[in-house]
């Protein structure tokens, strides 16, 4: 787009908050989010007085001397942005339209301050704290890749896994539907992947409504309501019989919610922990930056075009590290549970299932249990082309 100093410029609606580092512009129409540094915010403030871009251009030169200053370039990214309405009185239409409504505001913000205050914080914690000590006296509690096998058919288990991980992944998401209620905002729960993984994710844009010490409780609530169950079927394993259905089930209950828990560590797919961090930082493209980092080594990472301001650098070189710890992580959870998990299934159910006759519930068990895979494979690619083409 050709600009020059004489270009008349008109932005859309902006609110403008201080953040930790640098300022979050808000586009009020479609509530969308951007960390910018003070002289671009003083550039808003000063295109929004109608001052000439050259004289803006000057202005900043002067009381940011150390600061490499293009006006014009940056009205070209206000531009790319979408915050640009008119030039030189010429109106500048969306590509987008603003994003559907965001729900639950139906539930009441009470409800939400109930679970999420000062206390019960304190609580969730304790939670987790008194869950290693019991994994730590009681080894034998510790989840194992076989408490997924609790009955003699595959079809049961997956089914028994899949109702359970949904009910499961359902609390932790409306553990962050209740964190964001209890600040009176809404949320929206949505369909998405992470590595390998189908995922329900919690829409929680309007964070950036607040300011920075309110978000962690919002990105860290449904690590507590993990917490929570964790706690809460490990004890329950003290008062049932070892060889018992239930208890079988509470150990499935207590692999999956271990695994969720400890993959939050792997911050590289940006999980709870990831947000967390960067809120704690006020670092807020990490993770780009962490690949760009590692991509001087790594060539076949993902290079984003993100900027790192000043101050950043040694905050992204530590993040490098965690990303390939992260990384780490995920291989050994892998080597540890889902690998043998998926050799011990094929080795003593699908594989001997198809090799018995046509008409046999064997047969038909290790039948439902690969179109499963099928089906769960469907649902990934269905989840990363949603990506690609919003990307696009």
């Amino acid at each position: 787009m050709n600009l020059s100093y004489a270009t008349k410029v008109s932005l859309r609606p902006l609110n403008i908050k201080k953040d930790k580092n640098h300022f979050i512009v808000e586009d009020i129409d479609l509530e969308e989010f951007y960390e910018m540094p003070i002289p671009s915010v003083d550039a808003i403030e000063l295109i929004n007085q109608s001052i000439n871009l050259e004289e803006i251009e000057c202005t900043l030169k002067l009381k940011y001397p150390e600061d490499e200053i293009d006006i014009l370039e940056f009205v070209n990214q206000l531009v790319e942005f979408e915050l640009v309405s008119k030039l030189d009185g010429k109106e500048i239409t969306r590509s987008n339209g603003p994003k559907g409504e965001l729900g639950y505001s139906w539930i009441p913000v009470n409800l939400g301050k109930f679970f999420f205050n000062k206390i019960t914080v304190k609580l969730y914690i304790a939670f987790l704290a008194a869950s290693v000590g019991v994994l730590i006296l009681k080894p034998n509690l510790f989840p194992h890749y076989k408490d997924l096998f609790v009955f003699d058919l595959m079809i049961e288990n997956v089914a028994a896994w899949l109702f359970i991980t949904f009910l499961l992944v359902i609390l932790h998401e409306f553990g962050h539907v209740l964190a964001v209620r209890s600040e009176g905002l809404p949320a929206r729960i949505e369909l998405g992947h992470r590595l390998f993984f189908v995922v329900l994710e919690t829409d929680m844009s309007q964070v950036w409504k607040l300011p920075a010490e309110k978000r962690n409780k919002l990105y860290l609530a449904g690590m507590y309501f993990d917490m929570t169950v964790l706690f809460i079927v490990l004890t329950a394993q003290f008062f049932t019989s070892e060889e018992s259905i239930l208890t079988g089930l509470l150990k499935l209950v207590v692999l999956d919610t271990f695994i969720r828990l400890v993959y939050q560590a792997a911050v590289f797919m940006k999980t709870d922990l990831y947000y967390m961090i960067e809120n704690w930082t006020g670092c807020y493209n990490l993770m780009e930056n962490g690949q760009n980092y590692l991509s001087k080594w790594l060539p076949f990472l993902k290079v984003s075009h993100t900027e790192t301001f000043a101050g950043e650098e040694k905050l992204v070189r530590r993040y490098a590290i965690f990303y390939l710890a992260g990384v780490l992580l995920t291989i050994a959870i892998t080597a540890k549970f889902y690998i043998p998990q998926i050799i011990f299934s094929m080795k003593e159910f699908m594989l001997p299932g198809l090799t018995e006759p046509f008409n046999s519930l064997r047969f038909w068990d290790s039948a439902v249990f690969l179109l499963q895979i099928v089906l769960v494979a469907g649902l990934l690619f269905y989840s990363w082309s949603k990506k690609y083409r919003s990307s696009r």
